[in-house]
């Protein structure tokens, strides 16, 4: 008997698929917007931890409160970011609605 994963080829195809969508003119499951600012994300978060890294045996603890203090506003100016897209979205679909009960 065969066993299914999540990961298997059907799901890795259907993915590459949609994120090649992305940078054409179809449609795509996935968000342009969304994927790089996580990419720009992630590459800032890398950089952050690896400042860390390599200075934390010389940082004081003024400066570690710095660090922290910037990786929390970046967290939470994402976090921010996300809600408000869904508030937007949320009050379109909600707009659409109600236009379509008064037609």
């Amino acid at each position: 008997m065969k066993t299914k994963y999540f990961f298997g080829w059907d799901n890795i195809r259907w993915g590459l698929k949609e994120l090649i969508n992305i940078y054409s003119s179809k449609t795509s499951y996935f968000s342009k917007k969304r994927i790089e600012s996580g990419i720009a994300f992630l590459i800032a978060q890398w950089g952050m931890v690896y400042f860390l890294y390599q200075q934390h045996q010389t940082l004081t603890m003024g400066e570690f409160l710095l660090w922290a203090a910037a990786e929390f506003a970046v967290s939470g100016y994402m976090i921010n970011q996300i809600q408000k897209e869904k508030k937007e979205k949320m009050d379109l679909s909600n707009q659409e609605i109600k236009t379509e009960e008064i037609l």
